[in-house]
């Protein structure tokens, strides 16, 4: 398929395409002889892949070192689970970090919201940030 087909069929656009060939995601196309880029129906397989390492938080590299591992005929699945024990604790971290803020921001609202505007000085733009 071309790379406007396959670019519908994924839910993707063509500059993407371009661009995951371009960083070593997708292998790149064969080409038919008018030099249009022919695509397998694996390629619809591997950015179905890159799109839910995605939406777990995984960045590109971390994907292409895992479709490097299974291009090289080793399955991932270790890697992988590597990969996730460090993507859970970064997210338990910012939830740490929002529940810090949150608290933060609720105990600032609450001094605000008992302001007397006639204790404030002129020169602050406001005290309760």
């Amino acid at each position: 398929m071309r790379i406007g087909e396959l670019a519908a069929a994924t839910s993707t656009t063509t500059k993407t395409l371009r661009f995951y060939e371009d960083s070593g995601l997708l292998p790149h196309a064969k080409r038919t002889a008018g030099g249009y880029r022919d695509y397998g129906r694996e390629a619809i397989a591997r950015l179905d892949f890159i799109r839910r390492g995605r939406a777990a938080g995984l960045t590109l590299a971390q994907i292409r070192e895992v479709l490097d591992i299974r291009d090289a005929g080793t399955a991932p699945c270790r890697h992988v689970a590597e990969l996730l024990d460090d993507r859970l604790s970064a997210l338990d971290q910012q939830i740490a970090d929002l529940q810090a803020l949150r608290a933060n921001v609720a105990h600032l609202r609450d001094d605000a919201a008992h302001a007397n505007p006639a204790e404030c000085e002129p020169e602050d733009v406001c005290r309760y940030l």
